[in-house]
């Protein structure tokens, strides 16, 4: 397990790497920030003054590696806007994002998995077709216009929701989280329902093959003819297997929850990451863009570690042939 977890490191340090240079290239060259920065008044020697300042009268690859270094130390520049450091304006909406994105992935995991199961244990069901129906309207609606949906309905007609916002927020492991609030909660509901629905119909589909694919197994069968209760059969047997593949897309998913939260932040004014990278690519704020990619690289790095480690630990036959190869 330690040569796995090493050679997994190894490989996350390399792709973090290439990453921020892509990063660093990407965002460097789109838009002219000087132009933000100055007036359209100011002279030839104010604008070469913010250029030197900013540390664009140097080559492509020194600036690079100013970047790295800074990077390093945890300086990712100060926002053209806000005029704070971009990766503390990052920081400081995290927590909302996390809040988001795990209540969609409870959902997901909750809603999913059971249903996926039932719709694989009785495909042929009245109720698993209607599960599979509602699983193909999760894939094809739109979010944003779902999420102005559950605004018109439960916010506008009935009035049982907020639209908007947060809520009220407390402290908690020195973070702001407002799901233990009830103001908090009815906030959190409606943008993280809308956030879930594509995962809940992932899980879905997912559960649902595997059910298919696992239940047909010998073992499976074998396990019905020892005379074990179906309940014994499904939470021991039948889910250990088919949690695999579905651990290994939702800690993916879980990353593309944070990274694509965007449209729902936006439609539910929700104050989170998503929320600040429009408004800074709007402006053409570049540090806080650089930021806020460069966490999500980190994230994206992190959570693909983690379900590696899991993955091996479910199925031990993944690292042994890491260390074989």
């Amino acid at each position: 397990m330690t040569v796995f977890i090493i050679r997994r490191l190894m490989q996350s340090a390399v792709v973090v790497l290439v990453m921020s240079f892509l990063v660093f290239g990407g965002v460097n060259i789109v838009g002219d920030p000087v132009e933000m920065m100055v007036s359209d008044e100011a002279d030839q020697e104010e604008r070469e003054r913010v250029i030197r300042s900013m540390g664009l009268d140097k080559p492509w690859y020194v600036q690079y590696g100013l970047f790295v270094a800074n990077a390093l130390k945890g300086d990712l520049g100060n926002s053209f806007v806000y005029g704070e450091p971009a990766l503390q304006l990052i920081v400081q909406r995290i927590p909302a994002t996390f809040e988001l994105a795990i209540a969609a992935l409870l959902m997901a995991i909750v809603i999913g998995i059971p249903l996926g199961v039932i719709a694989g244990l009785k495909p042929e069901s009245r109720f698993s077709k209607v599960i599979m129906a509602g699983s193909i309207l999760g894939f094809s609606l739109p979010t944003f216009w779902v999420g102005l949906m559950f605004i018109m309905l439960f916010a506008v007609m009935l009035g049982w929701l907020p639209s908007t916002g947060r809520g009220d927020t407390v402290p908690f492991l020195g973070m702001q989280m407002s799901f233990l609030t009830l103001d908090g909660l009815s906030h959190l509901l409606m943008p993280a329902v809308n956030l879930a629905l594509f995962k809940i119909s992932l899980v879905i589909r997912l559960a649902r093959a595997g059910t298919r694919e696992v239940v047909h197994q010998d073992y499976i069968k074998f396990a019905r003819a020892k005379g074990l209760s179906p309940r014994r059969i499904i939470f021991v047997h039948l889910m250990k297997n088919i949690l695999i593949p579905v651990v290994t897309v939702l800690g993916l998913e879980f990353g593309g929850l944070i990274a694509f939260s965007v449209v729902t932040e936006t439609v539910f004014a929700w104050p989170g990451m998503g929320k600040l990278i429009i408004d800074s690519i709007n402006s053409l704020d570049r540090p806080v863009i650089v930021a806020y990619l460069m966490i999500i690289v980190l994230i994206f790095v992190i959570i693909n570690l983690v379900v590696d480690v899991l993955y091996s630990i479910l199925d031990p036959r993944v690292r042994l042939q890491d260390v074989k190869s």
